[in-house]
């Protein structure tokens, strides 16, 4: 089967994630999309990161209702920080049923060369690319699938974060029982 990897702090998940994964999902042959959540991402500070248990319930919430998509806690089990080639290395050879692709917006991509193993990882791996506003794809390898027209939606889990703090609402930016759990478990109110 073919399978979307789509790695994230996902701090907190968002309606953009979904939106991103069920695009991909429509307009390729992946049958299902896994979030891959990372505990402890070694390019962002985890001072602004809830915990990840409580992140990993959210996105487990968020995706119950769709067979299609799935929140994968592997690299909870694996070594940290969480590097994407350890990680893909480690499914590949649990599940040898399924094909994986790595999902990533082009700002991210701008920034592999940061990555473990970055070259390893292009060569190895085929990597969907959905646009970002104002990250343009430098360099194009064969293993990269670029998606040019995914919906383009100014939502970020840091904005979020900021509105929680500041008492604001996040209805529509997040599913509606995502928002609920968040307001239940007072989420994001004195993180940074």
């Amino acid at each position: 089967m073919m399978v979307g990897l789509y790695f994230g702090s996902f701090n907190p998940i968002h309606i953009g994630h979904l939106i991103i994964a069920t695009y991909v999902m429509n307009n390729t042959d992946f049958k299902k999309i896994w979030f891959v959540i990372s505990p402890q991402n070694p390019l962002k500070t985890s001072q602004t990161l809830l915990n990840e248990y409580h992140r990993l319930h959210l996105l487990r919430l968020a995706t119950e209702d769709d067979y299609n998509l799935m929140a994968c806690d592997i690299e909870f089990k694996l070594a940290r920080p969480s590097y994407t080639i350890d990680t893909i290395t480690h499914l590949k050879e649990k599940y040898p049923q399924h094909e994986f692709a790595i999902i990533m917006g082009s700002d991210s991509f701008q920034n592999i060369y940061k990555w473990k193993n970055y070259q390893r990882l292009i060569n190895d791996n085929q990597i969907i690319i959905y646009k970002r506003p104002g990250f343009e794809i430098g360099k194009l390898y064969p293993s990269l699938v670029i998606l040019n027209d995914t919906p383009l939606l100014e939502i970020s889990s840091t904005a979020i974060r900021s509105m929680i703090k500041q008492g604001k609402s996040v209805r529509y930016l997040v599913p509606e029982k995502i928002r609920t759990e968040i307001e239940n478990g007072g989420y994001y109110k004195n993180h940074k």
